[in-house]
């Protein structure tokens, strides 16, 4: 394989990093958010985003499998 002549167009493009990036915001919205509410909403907020993690870890790993899969054919 060959270098890409510009990551950065590739990182743009990529859906992983757009959903890294999406699970980044998401993340701080929910974690500063409940922070600034209150004790009992930051429990909430702390269970909620353990359980999204999870969901944007598995997807970002289909995504890495089907790029893999597309590259070795």
């Amino acid at each position: 394989m060959y270098a890409n002549p510009n990551p950065f167009k590739a990182l743009l493009l990529s859906r992983k990093f757009w959903l890294t990036i999406l699970d980044l915001v998401v993340s701080g919205v929910l974690f500063f958010g409940g922070k600034y509410m209150g004790a009992s909403a930051f429990e909430d907020v702390k269970w909620a985003i353990a359980a999204i993690q999870p969901v944007f870890v598995v997807i970002i790993g289909a995504i890495a499998y089907e790029d893999a899969a597309r590259a070795r054919s």
